[in-house]
């Protein structure tokens, strides 16, 4: 008998459907579900997992924090704790019988991992069972068959480097975390994270924001012309100096402006705009970003539609197809999709199919492309824009490039020279049927020399200039890909653990008060764990692990000697850091200015002493006694946001696996639906209760 393990219960399904041309049973093994089917004469059993069976933590000797020193944690060796204990137990169960386990997992360091610590239980049994590894990037019937026709051999390298990645971010995190956390009394709940990843990230946020804050406007002035030819074509030019930051020489300047102008010179071509190269991880959460998805919810969806074969694996570097992939037979099987016969028929006509290449080329998975039809009907609204972008992206790849013809004209007006540029889209090719992708045509008409124009209006424009923008989840997922932050199979996570640690908050990543003291005491006293050199070069090591160069303790070892060397500047601070992230945190506390007349005070978060119970208070208390009930539960964060309703403070609720959700501090808000207000009599209590 077969054993195949696959990662999650949806690819388990799916892989037995697949290779039993869908004859299958399901019984319940201690309540998970195992798939039978026979084959060929041979038996197979196939289970799903939840991803990591077994995760990497200290013994329980080491769990008390107040009794622990948090330096002595860097040399304690992790242990392997089962996390998902009636899984384990259904493993070992159905593996009683097998003579041979086909590991079905990702195909990454991630899964290799959890197939290979799913096969260490299996051979606590029996140590003579044969083990071999599926590869495939895609849960089609036609990757399924193939790598099961022909599996091959784990690779340990692969798994021991997700094991050095485990070891390490838990000794990272939890000695950083521990330290951090103690030294500012934010202990249980209100701990503060720190990790090898996640604080070079932090501070790439906190850098732009204060960027942003600290910018000054500087005044400029902007002069354009509007032109008419004999024809009555009509457009416009600039200054050739773009930017006046002398105010008097731009009055200078334009009152130098008559009626008419004269072409200096005129250049006309045709550019080529060339198609987007295939899709990686990162380029999928880009997209996904366009279409207004997080980078957490990109990965999420994504990974639904691979499970339900929809889609290659989406957890990729590669950003060139292989000559494997038969890109001819997927633009024809799109073709079966009403949305997309015409995109199909477009990229079938085409004489010879010459897909766009990327930089990065990999062996391990594909770029991310559609692999089997979906309907709209048959998706989640969500689910179906993400496809339509996978799809979309996949025929742009393929079809010719767009071209556009380009104008660039210097114009004399009363002896200063305007630039005029005109972009006109002529051949649409592949964005005709990429809509992500807009062309802003801007008409300029084809100008001879010497040709005289007549000024029909002229305009000069006070601006000041603008403070960098914060970054989209998009953009941040780039930025840590070039600065070799994280994973492919990380990145969206590590910003997502930001949001639920209450570090950053927003649409566009903005820091909190505490997040900013943070970064500020770990830069100057810990410089290494807030860039991300540090966390590069250890992520090269851990590729040696993969490539045969290093062994998983060499790594392991090195990554605990930069730590010792950071504790030691840490320690020596102590005081200054707590002082200065302990005002921080007390920022965040600040909901907005009290709403009582007269009272100058600051409405803020308080614990009162006897009930423990959170609430909002005034900060000129005991002169101003107002207060407001919060919720008990949940991650507070203050927003400094104004209700549109009712102009009190707006605070965000942030409950573990629920969508996080604003509240009006206000309980008779006329904005509430009923639920609140009810919500908010229950709680009036927490009103008369200000002793905090």
């Amino acid at each position: 008998m077969k054993l195949i393990i696959s990662e999650k219960e949806i690819a388990a399904k799916r892989i037995a459907n697949i290779l039993s041309g869908n004859g299958v049973s399901e019984k319940k093994v201690y309540g998970v579900p195992v798939h039978y089917f026979k084959t060929s004469g041979q038996e197979y059993i196939v289970i799903g997992l939840k991803g990591h069976i077994l995760k990497v933590d200290y013994p329980k000797e080491f769990s008390n924090w107040f009794k622990v020193d948090p330096v002595k944690l860097i040399d304690v060796e992790p242990e392997k704790i089962p996390v998902q204990k009636k899984i384990i137990q259904a493993l070992k169960k159905v593996a009683e019988d097998a003579s041979e386990v086909i590991v079905a997992t990702d195909y990454d360091r991630e899964g290799e991992l959890i197939g290979y610590d799913a096969v260490q239980i299996i051979q606590e049994l029996n140590s003579q069972l044969l083990t071999r590894r599926a590869k495939f990037s895609a849960i089609t019937p036609g990757e399924i068959s193939k790598s099961f026709s022909k599996p091959g051999r784990m690779d340990l390298n692969l798994a021991f480097a997700g094991r050095a990645r485990q070891d390490i971010d838990l000794i990272w995190g939890a000695v950083l975390t521990r330290f951090i956390s103690l030294t500012t009394y934010q202990v249980k709940d209100k701990f503060l994270s720190v990790g090898r990843v996640q604080t070079p990230t932090l501070a790439l946020i906190v850098d732009r924001e204060m960027e942003i804050k600290n910018f000054k406007p500087a005044p400029y002035r902007v002069i354009k012309i509007k032109l008419k030819t004999e024809e009555g074509e009509e457009f416009e030019a600039y200054h050739r100096k773009k930017k006046f930051t002398r105010m008097d020489e731009a009055e200078e300047v334009f009152a130098r402006i008559g009626n008419t102008a004269r072409v200096i010179e005129s250049k006309e071509s045709v550019k080529n705009i060339k198609p987007p190269v295939p899709l990686n991880t990162t380029g999928l959460i880009v997209g996904g970003n366009i279409l207004g998805f997080t980078a957490s919810r990109t990965v999420s969806l994504a990974e639904s539609l691979y499970m339900n074969g929809y889609i290659s694996y989406p957890r990729t570097d590669n950003t060139v197809y292989p000559s494997s992939i038969d890109l001819a037979d997927i633009s024809g099987m799109l073709g079966r999709i009403p949305n997309f016969r015409q995109l199909s028929s477009d990229i079938l006509s085409l004489k010879k199919i010459k897909p766009s290449r990327g930089r990065k080329k990999t062996t391990d998975h594909p770029p991310v492309y559609p692999t089997s039809p979906a309907y709209k009907s048959g998706l989640s609204a969500d689910e179906w824009k993400l496809y339509e972008f996978v799809v979309r992206r996949f025929a742009a790849t393929l079809l010719p490039s767009a071209s556009c013809r380009s104008v660039s004209a210097k114009i004399d007006a009363g002896g200063e020279t305007f630039i005029a540029t005109g972009s006109v889209l002529i051949e649409p090719g592949w964005t005709s049927h990429y809509p992500y992708y807009r062309h802003q045509d801007v008409f300029v008409p084809a100008l001879k020399t010497e040709q005289m124009l007549k000024i029909t209006g002229r305009d000069m424009e006070d601006k000041y200039t603008k403070p960098p923008p914060r970054y989209s989840q998009g953009k941040l997922v780039q930025i840590m890909e070039e600065l070799g932050l994280g994973t492919k199979a990380t990145r969206h996570s590590i910003i997502q653990t930001l949001i639920t640690r209450g570090y950053v908050k927003g649409k566009l990543p903005e820091p909190s008060e505490k997040a900013v003291a943070l970064i500020k005491m770990l830069k100057k006293h810990a410089g290494k764990i807030s860039t991300p050199d540090m966390t590069s070069e250890l992520e090269m090591y851990m590729d040696g692990i993969v490539n045969g160069d290093e062994t998983k303790n060499e790594v392991v070892d090195r990554s605990r000697n930069m730590l010792k060397e950071i504790m030691e500047n840490l320690q020596k601070e102590k005081e200054e850091i707590s002082r200065e992230i302990k005002k921080g945190i007390k920022e965040d506390l600040i909901v907005g200015k009290c709403p009582v007349e007269g009272c100058s005070g600051n409405l803020i978060v308080r614990v009162a002493r006897a009930s423990r119970k959170r609430f909002i208070g005034c900060s000129a208390y005991p002169e101003c006694r107002i207060t407001f009930p919060l919720p008990q539960k949940g991650l507070l964060l203050t927003t400094r946001e104004i209700c549109r309703h009712c102009g009190y403070p707006v605070v965000k609720i942030i409950n573990k696996g629920k969508r996080p959700w604003n509240l009006c501090i206000n309980p008779d808000c006329p904005g509430k639906d009923e639920k609140y207000k009810n919500y908010n009599n229950k709680n009036s209590n927490s009103r008369t209760d200000s002793s905090g």
